[in-house]
């Protein structure tokens, strides 16, 4: 199949089958949808991607990283449904990435405790979260159909759900970070019951009506955490259920270990610029320590992503340094339905048309990582 071919994703018919990756994008303030927002969408729809995805859009006000991503509710929908609207017209569809942040929301900011499998230390908020109650699974459990009803409503195509980067449902499938000892804690299938009862609720929610997604880790990249054995399994409960029309690859903690998946350059001196003092001193002596370096290639989730095409017969979405076209050519011959681009597009978004045109083009990106620190200020690529 040629990945400029027409492709089925559940109820959706996309152009192509190269999906924009969801890349937080800073363009929130208020935790609403503005005119950057529905421009940056726009662009990428109008560069030539089947779909573009919106991140990140909380289930819970407590469940956002920082106060100005938007969590979906009844006031976000005008700006969300301009959005939508700007990228049918650039003959795109779209898609709301939903999830609840977990462990990974910075309390200071949102104003209420952060929610975990286990209490933990977040240094980034400097605060410790807070336990959830069966009470609150079960709440934010609800709030993902609640948000995929009104993904439906804002005009989207699709929504994918966040079940990785130890996130709320992620940080319960970790070993390393939930330590409870009830039905939510233990062995994997208790482990899994956030992640499945989300996709479950959603797909009981909106049926057929929108294509549903989910984000799902391979592993955490830290030891002791989710990895690849138990990550297999959950994805063949979640094709076994039903309830998701394809999985989207991912690697990484943005909690212990962001720079897993986002492999390249560590840019530690830019993210320190982001802080106050002495935060900013602090990043500069010891970031490296967290924002580590991992060497950039092609495709460099493509080893682990093979394990769940042997596996699984449900579309899989691969994700991880794809910019070339001879990539996304190897990625339809080893029987991937779709890819997901994110920082080539970021420094590029007309990329897709120009490599429909020549499939020689080569990306300018050079896997700097320079992009990441912006999500404060507006997600870009500094060296366009």
């Amino acid at each position: 199949m040629d990945v400029f071919d027409q492709a089925k994703l559940g109820p959706l018919t996309l152009r192509n089958r190269i999906i924009k990756a969801a890349t937080f994008e800073g363009m929130t303030k208020g935790a609403l949808a503005g005119d950057d927002l529905v421009s940056f969408h726009r662009a990428h729809a109008a560069g030539g991607v089947a779909m573009t995805t919106v991140a990140y859009c909380a289930v819970a006000p407590e469940g956002r990283t920082e106060r100005d991503q938007i969590y979906m509710r009844p006031d976000a929908l005008p700006g969300l449904r301009r959005l939508t609207e700007a990228v049918h017209a650039e003959g795109a569809a779209a898609s709301a990435q939903i999830g609840h942040a977990g462990p990974v929301a910075n309390s200071k900011s949102n104003r209420v405790p952060a929610l975990a499998p286990s209490a933990s230390f977040n240094p980034q908020a400097m605060a410790m979260t807070r336990r959830a109650t069966v009470a609150d699974i079960e709440r934010v459990t609800a709030a993902h159909a609640t948000a995929a009803e009104l993904a439906i409503e804002a005009g989207f195509d699709a929504v994918e759900i966040h079940l990785g980067h130890n996130y709320f449902a992620s940080s319960f499938l970790s070993p390393k970070l939930n330590k409870r000892r009830d039905g939510y804690g233990g062995s994997l299938a208790n482990r899994a019951k956030v992640a499945l009862g989300a996709a479950r609720a959603v797909r009981d929610a909106v049926g057929d009506r929108i294509a549903i997604l989910a984000k799902l880790n391979m592993d955490d990249g830290v030891p002791g955490g989710f990895w690849l054995d138990e990550s297999l399994q959950v994805a063949q409960w979640l094709e076994r259920d039903g309830s998701v029309d394809a999985l989207e690859l991912t690697a990484g903690s943005s909690l212990l270990n962001p720079m897993y998946l986002f492999r390249g350059g560590a840019p530690i001196r830019e993210f320190a610029a982001t802080f106050k003092q002495p935060m900013r001193l602090g990043v500069k002596l010891v970031g490296d320590r967290f924002i580590r370096a991992y060497p950039y290639q092609e495709a460099y989730l493509l080893d682990s992503a093979r394990q769940f095409r042997a596996t699984l017969k449900m579309p899989l979405i691969l994700l991880g340094g794809i910019s070339q076209r001879a990539t996304m050519d190897l990625a339809m011959a080893e029987g991937f339905e779709f890819v997901a681009m994110a920082r080539a597009l970021l420094r590029e978004p007309d990329l897709l048309n120009r490599l429909r045109r020549e499939p020689a083009t080569r990306s300018l990106c050079i896997h700097c990582n320079k992009c990441m620190p912006t999500i404060f200020t507006g997600t870009r690529c500094v060296l366009a």
